[in-house]
């Protein structure tokens, strides 16, 4: 198991780690398999997204959109229940296939991290799974 460290600069942003993730693919030596990613965190999320100008934004209103305006019980910051949500309803983890020693993603498709509560320091563990022959 590896960690890749992602600093976030803003509240709310998807950052785009896909060239992080084949980086650790490549250095892993693995050629075929599946490599799975973990964010231990809360208050982000992991997901893969088409990353056109203006399309993290839109995303991010999105997701903001979605979330009733309720009376939420949280203890540590009422304000900040809505940051657990948003992760949990997005997910915490992506798989994703490793073929030839390359991501087998979609011609637009990128891999990203959903901050919901930055800027902070964000670790994601991976683990590459390599083909049985």
């Amino acid at each position: 198991m590896e960690r890749l460290t992602i600093h976030t600069r803003r509240a709310r942003e998807v950052v785009d780690i896909t060239e992080d993730v084949l980086q650790a693919v490549s250095s892993s030596g693995f050629k075929n398999g599946v490599a799975f990613l973990f964010v231990t965190h809360t208050t982000a999320a992991l997901t893969t997204a088409d990353l056109d100008p203006g399309t993290d934004l839109d995303m991010l209103d999105a997701f903001e959109a979605i979330m009733p305006k309720l009376n939420y019980r949280h203890p540590h910051d009422p304000e900040h229940v809505i940051d657990h949500i948003l992760s949990s309803l997005i997910g915490p983890s992506v798989a994703v296939f490793v073929k030839d020693g390359s991501l087998v993603l979609g011609t637009w498709q990128r891999i990203v991290l959903i901050e919901t509560s930055g800027p902070r320091k964000r670790n994601i563990f991976f683990a590459i799974f390599q083909e049985a022959c």
